[in-house]
Parts: structure tokens; sequence; C-alpha cells
């Protein structure tokens, strides 16, 4: 029952998704946190010290910004499904678990450079799925080779992600060179134009080039998680293990399109995955690029299940399990 109302799409169900997030963020709120001990924070990459400097040192504003980044993406995630129907059920369900997701770490609901670099990561998935049956050059992947490496220029670790166009062209395209050449371009020219700032400025180029290594390679802060927070990973981790193998299994009754959008967004899970495993410049605040693909993975298991009983379990136990994490975050 818990699981069939937040399917619908109705007024009711959207007034408790707003009241769900700010049940998420009350102990942001409440108890601003400061993250001085994240690499990104000791250098931080030029935009996103430009966001420092606009939004100033108080936390309180931070959060507020961050919070209605949250918001942003929740909006983006339910459109992307709206306009390229990959699973058939229009639904705001993609935004309650992106919420959710947020809420398993909840010193990391401050101002941070990994929201804004998603919302630009976000931006760039819809570009490359755009140029599906594109006529001609799709230059869509310059737009997406931009918005990715000017995402990265708040949060270094998104360029990363830039692989994502080369694997879309092998995907939607037939593999055209000036496609990839187009989309190597986009990603070097906002680094160009900022370099030239850099040096019309008078600062050194090479102050930039070091803020980017240390931003991709130094060693951050590691993080200590709680019990109750190992319980939720644990958990988490065993649904996306089942969401992903249900997405597996029917992934050849798609349509082309829908089977190729959720193949690029299994990339993003696979990559994001994967520098955090491999890149000691990662933490947890990845959770807000994982947490992209795996609330349409989620979704896409509660929407289509077999069985009724056992997603309304695991979906209420999530539920619960989050806000439990923030209710002992407020103590």
């Amino acid at each position: 029952m818990f699981l069939r109302f937040f399917k619908g799409t109705g007024p009711g169900v959207l007034l408790l998704i707003i009241l769900t997030l700010l049940a998420v963020w009350a102990s942001a709120f409440l108890y601003p946190a400061t993250d001085a001990i994240s690499c990104y924070e000791t250098d931080p990459m030029p935009l996103y010290r430009l966001l420092k400097f606009v939004i100033g040192s108080k936390p309180l504003p931070g959060v507020l910004f961050s919070f209605s980044l949250v918001s942003v993406m929740a909006f983006l995630l339910v459109n992307f499904n709206t306009r390229v129907v990959f699973i058939n059920e229009r639904t705001f369900l993609p935004a309650l678990i992106y919420i959710i997701s947020g809420g398993l770490f909840p010193q990391f609901q401050l101002l941070n450079p990994v929201l804004p670099a998603s919302i630009f990561l976000m931006m760039a998935i819809n570009r490359i799925i755009d140029s599906y049956h594109e006529q001609g050059i799709a230059y869509n992947f310059f737009d997406a080779g931009i918005l990715i490496s000017t995402g990265s220029l708040f949060y270094a670790n998104l360029i990363w992600l830039g692989l994502l166009i080369i694997i879309g062209i092998s995907l939607l395209r037939t593999g055209n060179l000036i496609e990839i050449a187009v989309s190597l371009i986009g990603l070097v020219t906002p680094y160009l134009l900022t370099a030239g700032l850099y040096y019309i400025t008078g600062k050194e180029v090479a102050a930039l080039l070091s803020t980017v290594s240390y931003n991709l390679f130094s060693r951050t802060a590691g993080y200590v998680f709680s019990g109750l927070t190992q319980v939720t990973l644990i958990f988490t981790g065993i649904l996306i293990l089942v969401c992903v193998a249900f997405l597996i299994k029917l992934m050849s009754t798609k349509k082309i399109k829908s089977r190729k959008t959720f193949s690029l967004l299994l990339w993003v899970f696979l990559i994001s995955a994967g520098i955090y495993v491999v890149l000691p410049s990662v933490s947890v605040e990845i959770v807000w690029i994982i947490s992209i693909p795996v609330s349409y993975f989620l979704t896409h298991y509660f929407v289509f299940p077999k069985k009724k009983l056992v997603p309304e379990i695991l979906f209420f136990v999530l539920f619960a399990l989050v806000f439990m994490i923030q209710l002992w975050y407020l103590k």
C-alpha cells in the first residue's frame, strides 16, 4: 500500500514527496554541517571557488542552495523519463528515490561541488540520448562535452564521466569520427576558456593545472560509517543488484531507445562506482552522482514487479532505514 501510493501521479503524491524532501533535509537545516576535510574544500575547482565566494562562509545559505539543487534534480529526473519514456510509465518515483538516497549521508547535505556537477551531468545525459536518430552529424555530443567539462570545474572527478560521450556514440550512432572529435573539443573548451581567463587576470595557468591534479589524485579524508549506515548500505547494495538483475532480464523486451537509455545509465553507475573504488580523491559525496542511475533502476523494479508484496517491503525498509539515519544524526 505504501509503495502503491507513491507510484501514483496525483497532487497528493507530489505533496508527500515535497514533505519527504523537507523531512530528509530537516537535520541539515537544524544542524548545518561544515566540510573542511575534503580535497575539494582544501583547493576548490574554479567554479566551486566562485560559488563559495558568492554564497559566503555561513553554512545555512549553502544548505539552502544545495536543497534547491536537489529539488531541481528531482524535477530533471522525472522530466527525463517523461520525455524519453524508457520506463514506460509516468511516475514521480525517480525523484523520491533520489531524495531518499541523498539522506544516506547527512554530513554531506551541505554546500558541495558534486550537486551542481550532477545537474550538468543530467543535462549531458539528456543531450546524448537526444542524438538518437539525429540526421547527419550530431552536435549533441559537443554540447554534452561542454556540460560535463563545465560540471568538472565544480567537481573535478566528473571529468571521468566524459567517457559517457564515447560510449553514447558507440551505443546510439554509427561511430562517426567527426562526432568523436567534436565531443573531445567540447570537453576541452571550458578548460581552455578557464586557462585563458587565468592568463588575462594575471593568474598562473600552472595554478589551474595544480588544482585539477590535486582534486583528481590527492587523498581525501576517509568517511567513518556508523553501524546503522553500514546496515543501510548493505541493504541498498543488495537491492540495487536485484534491480539491475531484474532490468537486464527484461532488457530484450524493451524498445530499442529504452534499451540504449538504460545501457547508458548502467555505464553512469559503473563509471561512478569505479572511480569511488579506484581514486583516493573520491569519497561518499559521489552518492549524488551514483543516485542518478540508481533512481531509475529502483523505479523500474518497483513499477514492474512480478510479486507485489516483496517490493512493498523492500521499499518501506529502505524508506525507514534512511529516516532512522536522519533521526540518529539529530541526536
